[in-house]
């Protein structure tokens, strides 16, 4: 059977899951397995010879990455302890945070302009499967920069600014070469075509079975697999 695509009520109702007395993970630890799908996955597509400088773009949440030179763009940093937490652990790390205002939407441009400028590959983290436009400022002039600089792109879970269910409809999304999915693809990207990966190997049988998610086998210890086209392919960078 085929892997269940799913929408964003459903995507919604599994996270639920897995952070009820039932599913027992807390949210440490399932964003904890998320960043490691995504630093898998960096690794599996992009050299850290040639591919050293990341640019981390971040939404209200926060995604860490390492291995390489990661460098974090977050205009709009998490209110929560979680976020306050994991941002201080880049911090111990020396892991740099590009300044930004909240007040000042430009400031947070022009530091992105200038950090595309010296970057190899941007990870994507700016918005999540609960994303419905219209894109507010920064994010709005943040995209296009983005989209503009012709970096190489990993988009995590949706590419940003595409409608979970519907995809990029409005035209307002990045365009990722990779894409890595967490727990089970969303339905907006069925159609995506570049190099897919799925990082979901944290959820329980009882749930994948529940759902009907049909999720494929992960390769060794392994945290992420690459998932075929629509077509039976792999996508391509």
């Amino acid at each position: 059977m085929s892997i269940r695509y799913l929408t964003a009520k459903l995507a919604q109702q599994i996270d639920e899951q897995l952070m009820s007395t039932a599913g027992a993970f807390s949210i440490d630890q399932l964003m904890e397995l998320a960043g490691l799908a995504c630093a898998q996955t960096l690794a599996a597509v992009y050299d850290k010879e040639r591919y050293s400088r990341v640019l981390v773009c971040c939404g209200p949440g926060n995604q860490g990455m390492f291995g390489y030179k990661p460098t974090i763009w977050m205009p709009k940093p998490g209110s929560k302890d979680i976020y306050k937490r994991l941002h201080k652990q880049c911090d111990n790390m020396h892991i740099p945070t590009l300044p930004t205002s909240d007040l000042d939407h430009k400031l947070s441009e022009t530091t992105l302009s200038t950090a595309l400028a010296t970057t190899d590959v941007v990870l994507d983290a700016i918005f999540g499967f609960s994303f419905k436009p219209p894109v507010r400022a920064p994010f709005d002039a943040a995209l296009p920069l983005i989209d503009r600089a012709e970096l190489p792109i990993i988009s995590v879970d949706i590419p940003s600014g595409w409608d979970v269910e519907q995809g990029d409809a409005h035209g307002l999304g990045l365009h990722p070469a990779v894409l890595i999915s967490l727990t089970a693809p969303k339905e907006g990207v069925r159609t995506f075509s570049g190099r897919h990966f799925l990082g979901g190997r944290f959820v329980p049988r009882s749930l994948e079975e529940k759902y009907q998610l049909n999720l494929p086998s992960y390769p060794g210890s392994a945290q992420i697999v690459e998932l075929e086209t629509e077509n039976g392919e792999k996508g391509e960078v």
